[in-house]
């Protein structure tokens, strides 16, 4: 979220009563307004742009590829064992659609199949024998922010039961808590 070109995403973040401490610890960042800034910076290091297409970080359009998240704030999405495996997104701009974003169905995303933030909630979820499942990324973000580290997002209004088995590993006990 740093530079100018993050100030929105930034404001935001802050708005919502993120603390810099925060921000930086869930590694919250900025996808510029630019139809292929991440392309050309990925493809300029060697990358294809079959990789980035099945990664999810692209579309091929008629114009050729495209950054799929733009002028968005990103959330680094993190599997149990801590590796990325994609990203979410809310848009910076009213009427933008979709407000959220999420990196499509990928060989290493599968949002029915993970938890946001359970990366960090495992041993808390474990320690307090309770997971509190809520929506968004920042829900999760500011309970932990606030101490309440056993919370992960079910990142939509409703929970699957791949969710539901993923959790059981951890716990039994399971609190929702969506809107």
């Amino acid at each position: 979220l740093a530079g100018p070109d993050g100030t929105d995403a930034r404001a935001y973040a802050t708005g919502r009563g993120l603390d810099e401490a925060t921000i930086s610890t869930w590694q919250l960042g900025y996808a510029p307004a630019g139809w292929s800034t991440l392309v050309d910076h990925l493809q300029a290091r060697g990358f294809t742009a079959a990789d980035l297409v099945e990664a999810g970080l692209a579309l091929e359009g008629d114009r050729g590829l495209y950054d799929r998240f733009r002028d968005r704030l990103m959330f680094p999405t993190r599997d149990a064992r801590r590796r990325l495996i994609g990203f979410g997104a809310r848009a910076m701009r009213p009427g933008d659609e979709p407000k959220y974003l999420n990196t499509p169905q990928t060989p290493l995303f599968d949002k029915s199949g993970n938890l946001y933030g359970l990366d960090r909630a495992a041993e808390p979820i474990r320690r307090a024998d309770q997971a509190v499942v809520v929506e968004g990324y920042m829900d999760v973000i500011a309970a932990h922010q606030f101490g309440v580290d056993n919370v992960v997002a079910s990142n939509g209004t409703s929970i699957t039961e791949k969710q539901m088995t993923l959790l059981k590993r951890y716990t039994q006990n399971v609190v929702l808590a969506l809107e």
